[in-house]
């Protein structure tokens, strides 16, 4: 059966705003997507009941993506613990007005904020993980969301990098409210065989997010996607894959992302490039 292939909205603006979903999400509608996956940067920034009719009306489905902006972190350290949770439970909510059945995103540090650490710190560091991320884990597990966190590349965190350290940190959790996002990008840059560590995260993955090996479109790039689908299905992942980009031209995110240069001819061609690589692969 022909996987479900969704769009992330940061592949054309940032933030994603009540004035920006319907016209994007008839854009990637009429692309062929079948789900969008809508970033929730700050909370406020768009209304999940207004997007959730504006969804259904178009036929797509709804992923909801957490943002880990400056201070919201899990971890004191590098941010304010409580208001993450809160957002994270904003999330939650907004998932569950829109039937997103997952909240994806590195729910533990800001991105982009990296430090060393000892064996002894990084002990420290994945208990204190746990401890904020449990209460958290169970109000979604309650709501029949599951949290999607996600290893990110080690220019992005020091926390997760690998799919064998996120499966280590998150293990008492994993389950009922806590799975992992992959991400072929970070994949491709920290697993020395990405469809290995694929099959090795197992029924843990609660989402899969795709880009070129260049962060830019599915498909000319050196990516062996065969090999990933392949080990998507052996790892009996049958969820949705979200292709997650960026554009450039917003300041914020072109820093955030490190889009330093063009990664199409067009943001447009970026995505329709993608699906249609993914449908000829058989997805």
């Amino acid at each position: 059966m022909p996987r479900t292939i969704a769009v992330n909205t940061w592949v054309w603006t940032s933030p994603l705003t009540d004035a920006t979903l319907e016209p994007l999400a008839r854009k990637a509608a009429g692309m062929g997507y079948q789900a969008l996956e809508l970033p929730l940067e700050s909370v406020g920034d768009w209304d999940p009941a207004r997007a959730r009719d504006v969804l259904d009306d178009l036929g797509l489905a709804a992923i909801v993506v957490g943002a880990m902006g400056p201070r919201r972190s899990l971890l004191a350290q590098a941010g304010d613990v409580g208001a993450t949770q809160d957002y994270l439970r904003s999330c939650i909510a907004a998932a569950a007005t829109l039937g997103s059945a997952v909240v994806a995103g590195p729910f533990y540090a800001p991105t982009g904020a990296t430090w060393r650490m000892s064996v002894e710190d990084r002990s420290r560091v994945v208990r204190e993980l746990r401890t904020n991320l449990e209460p958290v884990a169970a109000e979604a597990a309650s709501a029949r969301i599951t949290l999607a966190v996600e290893p990110l590349n080690r220019y992005e965190t020091s926390v997760l990098n690998t799919v064998e350290q996120s499966l280590d940190a998150l293990a008492p959790l994993l389950g009922a409210g806590i799975g992992l996002a992959l991400d072929t990008y970070h994949l491709n840059i920290e697993e020395k065989k990405p469809a290995e560590a694929i099959r090795a995260a197992g029924s843990a993955i609660a989402h899969v997010q795709v880009c070129g090996s260049d962060r830019g479109a599915v498909g000319d790039d050196h990516t062996d996607w065969p090999e990933i689908l392949r080990a998507l299905d052996d790892a009996d992942y049958r969820g949705p894959l979200g292709l997650e980009s960026f554009t450039g031209e917003n300041a914020t995110i072109a820093v955030a992302a490190s889009v330093w240069r063009p990664l199409a001819a067009s943001q447009d061609e970026l995505a329709a490039r993608s699906i249609q690589a993914l449908r000829a692969l058989g997805t």
